[in-house]
């Protein structure tokens, strides 16, 4: 009889030992825990022969960082898999976005779940606003993302993970009511699930309810693994939640202890993305930011993102090296950038260095174009606050102030009563 996983797809493995092995592997990287790599890896050890134990494997590699490892994995998962239909498909996916290809790879999901609709990790890629719908630089992502949350739920039932998923996409579409009843049951099913718990942060940070969320998130990261892929962007979310609270001594030890280089142990693009929008959400709201702190992240940011590509990096690449002074850094940007927004990326560039420079006209010129589409940068709605506020920010220092307030009454109504913006005071 051929062993099935969890969610019922049958597997190439007659090992039960590394069925269950993958099973663990599975749910850890689903609910972002720490652990699913060495799962992964204790599964193919058991079976050498599992070609979706080397592709989940690949994938958990992929989260560490671990880009080397996580290629040779994937090239073992393709050889093995060349003789099985599903597994092929399963394993073609995400070797088309380890090889760089995240369009191709965003078809193959596409077309892999219409035959297997509970092959979750497949299912997973295309996602979560870090997925490949949310980071497809199109305008719209947010409803694409709810219409394929919504096709796919009906074949998960009462799944814990699916329903975190679908909470998610309720939530960037202004449905937080919804998404979070959907969480609280996704929690009881499964307590642990951090991408659940982050996401009903995201739903109260919109419904503006500081006190709940703050108090949510605290208890919730009592015992979260530090090595776990979102624990610094969870304390992102807590120093987010200090600062708009007026809290600056709490939010400064959130990002010392777990959001900024040296401290965070996640992936090089939350470390960047968060450290810089909080140190300029920081700032905006009167908050002194050290010039080292900048420069330290700058550097961070040449490290790991020294060519353009990935957009959302490189809008916080750019702002990086315009506070920190880093002329030529930045103008590689704004005169190079790529990838799927890479045209606004370049307008975002020059007005992060009009802002440095206080030139705050020049500033509001660029951002003027891009905020009719900031979705297209990717993240998110909280994310890209940081573009909501910077341009209300500009807007008050040329004096007008009732324009800035329109914009966030229209635009960002959950910041308009008190807005983290020392300029509105």
């Amino acid at each position: 009889m051929p062993l099935r996983d969890h969610y019922g797809n049958q597997l190439s493995t007659m090992s039960q030992q590394a069925r269950d092995h993958y099973d663990q592997g599975v749910r850890l990287f689903l609910g972002a825990e720490y652990g699913a790599a060495e799962a992964f890896e204790q599964a193919v050890q058991t079976d050498p022969g599992f070609a979706l134990g080397h592709a989940g494997h690949a994938r958990a590699l992929m989260m560490t960082g671990d880009m080397p490892a996580a290629k040779a994995a994937i090239a073992t998962a393709t050889e093995l898999a060349s003789g099985n239909a599903r597994d092929a498909s399963h394993v073609a996916a995400f070797a088309a976005l380890l090889s760089g290809d995240p369009a191709g790879a965003r078809r193959l999901v596409k077309a892999h779940v219409l035959d297997h609709p509970r092959d979750a990790l497949v299912a997973q890629m295309c996602t979560n606003v870090f997925g490949l719908i949310g980071f497809s630089g199109e305008v719209g992502r947010e409803a694409e993302l709810l219409a394929y949350t919504n096709a796919l739920s009906p074949h998960y039932g009462n799944d814990w993970w699916m329903m975190s998923m679908q909470a998610l996409s309720l939530c960037e579409t202004g449905q937080t009511e919804a998404s979070l009843t959907l969480m609280e049951v996704s929690l009881a099913l499964n307590p642990r699930n951090a991408n659940a718990s982050h996401f009903k942060a995201h739903a109260q940070y919109e419904d503006g309810d500081i006190a709940a969320g703050r108090a949510f998130l605290d208890d919730w990261m009592t015992g979260y693994d530090s090595r776990a892929v979102l624990h610094g962007h969870l304390s992102w979310h807590q120093a987010l939640w200090a600062l708009h609270d007026n809290d600056p001594e709490t939010m400064w030890r959130a990002v010392d202890a777990g959001v900024a280089p040296g401290a965070a142990k996640g992936l090089p693009i939350n470390v960047l993305t968060d450290t810089a929008a909080i140190y300029h959400r920081a700032e905006m709201a009167g908050l002194t930011v050290d010039a080292d702190r900048w420069q330290t992240l700058s550097d961070y940011a040449a490290r790991f993102f020294p060519q353009t590509g990935q957009s959302f990096a490189d809008m916080h690449a750019a702002l990086s090296h315009a506070m920190a002074g880093e002329g030529d850094r930045l103008a590689y940007i704004a005169e190079t950038a790529q990838g799927f927004a890479g045209d606004l990326v370049r307008l975002v560039a020059r007005s992060w260095l009009a802002i440095a420079r206080q030139d705050w006209a020049l500033a509001l010129e660029g951002l003027v174009t891009v905020m009719g589409s900031t979705e297209r940068l990717g993240g998110s709605r909280a994310q890209r606050d940081l573009l909501e506020l910077a341009y209300v920010n500009v807007l008050l220092k040329l004096g007008q102030t009732d324009e800035a307030r329109r914009s966030l009454q229209t635009r960002r109504p959950v910041l308009s009563p008190a807005p983290p913006l020392a300029a509105m005071v």
